[in-house]
């Protein structure tokens, strides 16, 4: 049995945000709701800017298809909710 490993680097603009605490918001409500999708999601840069945040997301399965649909659902949710914050992605794959 193969394991593929989904890695899904977004860097989101939120122009809404007027502090840390706007930021936090926003970002919270966006994890809780890419719970849905089983994946592992963390802030991992930009901590201390009220309007900036790269958000990291990994999916893992034995199927490459199911990887690559769960972390394109996941940016349309941000997309969805957030909409125009998403300003770059980049996906890897292990095998």
């Amino acid at each position: 049995m193969s394991v593929v490993v989904g890695f899904l680097s977004i860097h989101l603009h939120l122009s809404s945000a007027r502090s840390l605490k706007d930021k936090r918001m926003v970002l919270r409500r966006l994890k809780d709701r890419l719970k849905k999708f089983n994946v592992a999601v963390a802030e991992t840069d930009h901590h201390d800017l009220w309007q900036r945040a790269e958000l990291s997301v990994v999916a893992v399965s034995n199927d490459g298809v199911a990887v690559d649909q769960s972390l394109t659902s996941v940016c349309r949710e941000i997309e969805r909710v957030e909409p125009g914050c998403i300003t770059h992605t980049q996906v890897e794959f292990l095998r």
